[in-house]
């Protein structure tokens, strides 16, 4: 047998399988690495006498999958403080949106801004996001809607992420809104994504996936029904933000494209959760942005665990309607405004989270999955979920590596 590269001793960990214990627990475990995979673990009274390069003992600490942040819009310039107060006041995010503020608002910043300005913010952003656990974040386009700032930004997301040392899935959210130069003219627009910038974007291979945003304010389910006919015959998996303000039949759009994930769902009825059960399209709700936007309509969490539909959590961190940039603060508010249990929230950012951006290497702690680990100063991992404000990550693996070596 091959010499190990890793070996992480005196561990609890949570192996956040399904099925078996509460969080896949192990109790007085190691866990040993080779070539950037898990290739032991188990109980510290059945590790093999094999030679590991370097071993490192956790002194009774916690393992865990690395976290996944699977919905962030992390490209982007200048920041929607004054929408913030305006809707304190009283104005909606549909009325605000419709006066030239709301996502226009950020497009006109980051179509200003460039590269390298985009570049520091974001990294910024990114290492937020890594100091609390965060081994793979997806990042997603949508605040250029023309070719030259989508295609940036996508760049900007690659490059951050290769400088950071950590995992970026990109997603072309081209039909994010309808930009002012198309105003009235939805549907042109929607011919330009389609025929020109879905084309580019997948010939230069920058976009892991194709999003869009399914609302009266943005577009509706025949055009993004476009957008994903394209997508698909491009072989680029989508997702969609659905049924966020209304009940647009988002989750049913979503699902007849197998999309990997349908985001937000405040507003799904039971007709578009039994559909995503169907697919087998994961539920990522978003906390952050239900708090900002001060909405009351839950997501139908009863429903979707009815149906045994996979639930993942992510901050959706952009500069409008959810500026959180942590994902535990996400953990803690999916318990309290969701009621989402501690075991719920850390596999929606672990083995769910994986699941919505169509990886199965990663977000379990088993052998042959990739050595994505977080260790924590924690008692239970239950805790994750419970604290605000602390950070009780001790040390993060990517791929067996600490980001940098």
């Amino acid at each position: 047998m091959q010499d190990w590269d890793l070996l992480l001793t005196d561990a609890s960990i949570a192996t956040m399988s399904s099925g078996g214990a509460a969080y896949g627990i192990i109790e007085d475990a190691a866990l040993a690495v080779v070539d950037g995979q898990i290739a032991w673990l188990g109980a510290m009274a059945d590790l093999p006498a094999l030679h590991a390069r370097e071993t490192v003992s956790i002194d009774g600490r916690w393992l865990t999958p690395a976290l996944i942040d699977c919905h962030t819009h992390l490209v982007f310039a200048g920041n929607r403080a004054a929408e913030f107060e305006q809707r304190l006041k009283g104005a909606t995010y549909e009325e605000i949106s419709r006066n030239g503020g709301g996502i226009m608002a950020t497009v006109s910043a980051t179509r200003a801004a460039d590269a390298s300005t985009l570049a520091g913010q974001t990294a910024s952003r990114l290492q937020l996001l890594m100091a609390e656990g965060c081994a793979t974040i997806e990042i997603k386009s949508g605040y250029g809607l023309d070719m030259q700032t989508e295609i940036r930004m996508l760049e900007v997301a690659r490059r951050v992420a290769a400088s950071c040392g950590i995992s970026v899935r990109t997603t072309f959210l081209g039909a994010h809104a309808v930009p002012v130069e198309f105003c009235g003219k939805a549907d042109a627009y929607i011919d330009l994504v389609c025929e020109e910038m879905l084309p580019a974007i997948h010939e230069s291979q920058l976009a892991d996936a194709v999003d869009a945003y399914c609302e009266p304010i943005a577009f509706s389910t025949e055009q993004v029904g476009r957008v994903f006919q394209k997508a698909s015959s491009l072989g680029l998996p989508v997702k969609l933000h659905a049924d966020q303000l209304s009940d647009s039949g988002g989750a049913e759009l979503a699902a007849s494209f197998n999309a990997l994930s349908a985001d937000h769902l405040e507003y799904t009825h039971f007709n578009g959760v039994k559909a995503l059960a169907k697919a087998g399209t994961v539920a990522v709700l978003l906390p952050g942005a239900f708090l900002t936007l001060g909405e009351t309509k839950l997501p139908p969490v009863n429903q979707l665990r009815d149906e045994s539909v996979p639930i993942a959590i992510a901050t959706d961190c952009n500069p409008g309607t959810s500026p959180v940039c942590s994902i535990r603060t996400t953990m803690a508010l999916a318990t309290s405004l969701f009621r989402l249990t501690p075991e719920e929230c850390l596999a929606g950012v672990t083995r769910n989270a994986a699941r919505a951006l169509g990886l199965n290497d990663r977000g379990r702690l088993e052998v042959g999955m990739r050595a994505d680990i977080a260790a924590w100063d924690i008692g239970h991992p239950q805790e994750l979920s419970y604290w605000i404000g602390t950070n009780e990550l001790t040390d993060l693996y990517v791929a067996g590596r600490r980001p940098g070596q």
